[in-house]
């Protein structure tokens, strides 16, 4: 390769009249030699994926913001038309008309230009120019046989509009209504669809695992654990006296979990006492995954890949083999365990005076759930009270000190959205029969508030060393979406206060919610404030948590099922053990760098995969309840319907075109929906009465009909 050839081709200023050009011709123009061009091509890939573009006149490359051009992920609309999201902050979402979105799919990395520019009306208009790099190689769907020739997979996606051709030679057994994987072999070009064949029959639609099964695999999410990382997996042994050596002996403190009933990947426990100057001396214990999952090993490779364990409802997809995540490594009570603890000092305001982190032997002395100890801390039950006498002082002082510490995050500002939470239940045949409440009560504020104290602890402390770390950052939200927030909210009659920032602070979100705090409209303007937030991420470079109101964050807590927090586990091990030489902060900042970007992609599949299966099995229980009538909230508005949840946390929608009483028009300005005649409107937070009229349970959707308004 010719020696500085990026420096040659990168950073040059933009000139009009420039085109795409062919590999094959920018080999030719650098003098290439033939045995060089695969690394070569490999090399202008990675440059268009960082956002150059190969141009011609001076055969040149330039980046595409030089170019005029817009380079980012494309993400598609079920009704054909997509927006790309920009790889710079703070830049607004490029939106693509459906007759401009020529032959890109959900997900691939595209470079458009802009057709029209942004107006305060509405945002910019572009054109796909190139699919830079395809992200989907395979697709989930339903098999649909035409005649013994050719078949088409119609994706489970709603967002992969186009059905796959599959040609006789790649059936492969499939018959039609069969879920199946199918690898694509020819993406689309103009006019015609994409080509597959089929690799996998998952079983037949309609089928609960089938189904289940047929939502992970769409979500690229692995299940069961390759062989070879199993067997590593079963080699692994509980750890001996020889494993103790070095490390600080706790195994006589009062320590105890407190986790789900039906938890059992025990990764965090807690011990707590008052100190005579009235200082609390808390500790929180992390089991020592890292002690087991050694960097570079088969396990550590199949956990990075998983990044996360993913949480449905009737089963769980663990990070790491159930050997290690509920059993080795798993705090079980009454077995000696390796744990990296941060033990801390905290005065009655709330602030961290002193802290120490160690790498500890502890014995956990209680396995608790979340109910026992709300139990005996709210409702003084005597029989658990009597049962667990040693350590309902430890409770007691526990929940003290989670009151100051909720008491200082809110003074600070810190957001606390009270969703009401739902679970939903299912019989013995795996069939949903209820959809309870699920309550966040003293025990589980409690416990939540230890790990984000030891979160930020964590955080800091090796900010302040300056050492390459996985940060867990919630960026501030955009000024478009703060300034749709405060005409929405003002519609009800309240508003953001800035105070003297041009930028808003947490703080005056969080007096809002605490206004709208047990009224009507609370839930709707919950959830809209929710919408304008950007999603928390993980990142390599500290930039403050919004959401939390807090400078520096990280997630510490949980190893067993979080990627992120098994490598800041290796970092804090490297640092506290003096190994941290130039080499390995040289490592560890490329392998931080990537285990944050990669575990955010992944955590927002998990994200997807779960709230799929919710709505999978929601489906299926509102299909045995079409008829019946419920009291329900309007959630959202739309030029075509308008949405209302059910306390149970079902949602569902009232198609305008269905509403016989008026012809209604979408007052995008007014957040609403307005008859032409008779005037009624609808909007968001509206107590409505509905009936269930239809349940389309492959598309994982509930149609009701307004019956009246409140």
């Amino acid at each position: 390769m010719i020696p500085g050839l990026k420096e040659q081709l990168v950073g040059l200023i933009n000139e009009p009249g420039y085109v795409p050009l062919k590999m094959e011709e920018l080999a030719k123009i650098f003098d290439i030699h033939t045995s060089e061009r695969p690394m070569f091509y490999n090399f202008i890939e990675e440059l268009e994926q960082d956002g150059y573009v190969v141009r011609t006149k001076k055969n040149k490359i330039m980046s595409a913001e030089q170019a005029g051009l817009f380079v980012g992920k494309f993400v598609a609309h079920e009704k054909g038309f997509g927006f790309v999201e920009s790889d710079e902050e703070f830049v607004q979402d490029l939106f693509i008309p459906a007759d401009y979105v020529e032959t890109a799919m959900h997900g691939d990395r595209v470079v458009a230009e802009v057709v029209k520019e942004a107006t305060d009306e509405r945002r910019a208009e572009g054109k796909i120019l190139r699919i830079v790099k395809r992200e989907i190689t395979e697709v989930v769907g339903t098999f649909q046989k035409c005649d013994a020739r050719f078949a088409f997979v119609v994706p489970d996606s709603k967002r992969l509009t186009k059905d796959v051709y599959v040609p006789k030679s790649g059936f492969n057994g499939a018959t039609t209504g069969d879920k199946v994987v199918c690898k694509i072999t020819l993406y689309p070009r103009a006019g015609k669809k994409p080509e597959g064949v089929v690799t996998e029959v998952i079983g037949k639609k309609g089928d609960r695992y089938v189904e289940i099964d047929s939502i992970v695999r769409a979500n690229n999410l692995p299940d069961d654990f390759p062989k070879k990382v199993q067997r590593e997996a079963e080699q692994i042994t509980a750890p001996t006296e020889a494993d103790f050596e070095g490390r600080l002996d706790l195994r006589d403190w009062n320590i105890f979990t407190i986790d789900g009933d039906d938890a059992k990947d025990l990764d965090d426990a807690i011990s707590i006492e008052k100190l005579k100057n009235g200082n609390y001396k808390l500790g929180v214990h992390i089991a020592d995954v890292s002690h087991y999952v050694t960097e570079g090993s088969k396990i550590d490779k199949e956990a990075l890949k998983r990044a996360t364990s993913v949480y449905l409802v009737d089963k769980v997809i663990p990070m790491l083999p159930k050997e290690l995540s509920n059993g080795v490594c798993s705090l079980n009570r009454g077995e000696d365990k390796l744990a990296l603890s941060v033990i801390m000092e905290i005065d009655k305001h709330g602030t961290v005076v002193d802290h120490d982190i160690r790498e500890t032997v502890i014995d956990s002395k209680a396995r608790m759930t979340y109910t026992e100890v709300s139990d005996i801390l709210e409702k003084n039950d005597e029989k658990l009270c009597k049962t667990f006498a040693h350590l309902v002082d430890d409770f007691r002082t526990a929940e003290e000190l989670a009151r100051i510490l909720m008491d200082k995050r809110d003074r600070r500002g810190a957001i606390d959205f009270n969703f009401p939470e739902s679970k939903i239940v299912l019989d013995s045949e795996g069939i949903p029969v209820d959809i309870e409440p699920y309550e966040r009560r003293i025990a589980n504020r409690m416990i939540e508030e230890f790990m984000l104290v030891t979160n930020e602890t964590v955080a800091e402390h090796f900010y302040w060393l300056t050492m390459p770390f996985v940060y867990r950052i919630h960026e501030n939200p955009s000024d478009e979406k703060m300034a749709t927030l405060g005409k929405f909210i003002s519609s009800f009659g309240y508003k953001v206060n800035n105070g003297k920032d041009e930028e808003v602070h947490p703080k005056a979100l969080q007096t809002v919610l605490k206004k709208i705090a047990g009224k009507p409209e609370e839930s709707a303007i919950s959830a809209i404030m929710l919408r304008s937030l950007r999603q928390a991420r993980y990142s390599s470079n500290c930039e403050g948590h919004f959401g939390l109101a807090a400078k520096f964050y990280c997630h510490f807590t949980s190893p067993i099922r979080r990627y992120p927090d098994l490598q800041i586990h290796r970092v804090i091990k490297e640092v506290i053990n003096g190994r941290m030489d130039k080499k390995a902060k040289a490592h560890f900042e490329a392998v931080v760098s990537y285990a944050s970007d990669h575990s955010s992609e992944q955590e927002r599949a998990a994200d997807v995969a779960e709230r799929e299966v919710d709505d999978y099995y929601k489906a299926v229980y509102m299909e045995k309840r079409i008829g019946q009538e419920y009291d329900g909230t309007v959630s959202g508005v739309t030029n075509f319907g308008i949405f209302v949840e059910l306390p149970s946390s079902v949602e569902g929608l009232v198609r305008l075109a269905d509403m016989g009483d008026d012809y209604y028009n979408y007052d995008e300005e007014n957040f609403c929906v307005l008859g032409e005649r008779t005037k009624k409107m609808y909007k968001i937070g509206d107590s409505v009465r509905i009936k269930v009229v239809n349940v389309d349970i492959d598309r994982k959707e509930i149609d009701f009909k307004i019956l009246k308004k409140y």
